[in-house]
């Protein structure tokens, strides 16, 4: 079995949901949080990721994720999945707030290893995505993109959104420089991931 299989076979569960830092668990073991635009497929990617169906709340409706939601198998590792950005059913004083949660979250988190950054492949980077690059690189918080629904563009489409996204990530101070393209339907780039993830871990011991 390969390490982030064997990383990503354990039995896979929620553990604590965050809407302020009060609400955060102490920090053990090292995380890693996904990040991307509400509908962006953060929920299907987790569940692909962990092999678990109904890990995470997947909906039609977005903005549905509105507190850091923790996950774990073991003590090792805790995956973070944050609130949709860029659009979200709710009062704009709720948005501003889960704001400075994610904010206040990359800035003070010190086992937070990498944030997987999720970017529709249909559609590339957009401008709704620069606000939360631009914290991750003040915050020199190491993140890696990552694009979701590679199976939906033509190929030839969704080389020239590689091609654009890396070279976009190139100019960013925190970007990992090579860009991962996954589809939580197919199944397609998921094993890359946990074989990304599974690196970091070992990277960080």
């Amino acid at each position: 079995m390969s390490a982030g299989r064997k990383l990503f076979a354990g039995d896979w569960r929620f553990m604590a949901a965050a809407a302020g830092l009060e609400r955060l668990p102490k920090m053990f073991g090292v995380e890693i949080a996904v990040a991307g635009r509400s509908n962006v497929g953060k929920s299907s990617l987790v569940n692909a990721l962990t092999g678990r169906d109904g890990l995470a709340r997947t909906s039609s409706t977005p903005g549905r994720t509105q507190e850091l939601i923790f996950f774990t198998a073991d003590e090792r590792l805790r995956l973070v999945d944050m609130p949709g950005y860029g659009y979200a059913a709710a009062p704009k004083a709720k948005v501003a707030a889960w704001t400075e949660l994610i904010r206040a979250y990359l800035r003070g988190r010190a086992n937070l290893a990498r944030v997987y950054v999720l970017i529709d492949a249909r559609h590339g980077l957009k401008d709704t995505d620069t606000p939360v690059l631009d914290l991750l690189d003040e915050a020199a918080v190491s993140y890696q993109i990552v694009l979701t629904k590679a199976d939906q563009p033509k190929p030839a489409e969704l080389a020239a959104v590689l091609d654009a996204t890396a070279a976009a990530a190139k100019k960013r101070t925190a970007a990992y420089p090579q860009i991962l393209t996954t589809s939580a339907r197919t199944g397609a780039g998921i094993g890359e991931l946990r074989a990304a993830v599974a690196r970091l871990l070992d990277e960080t011991r």
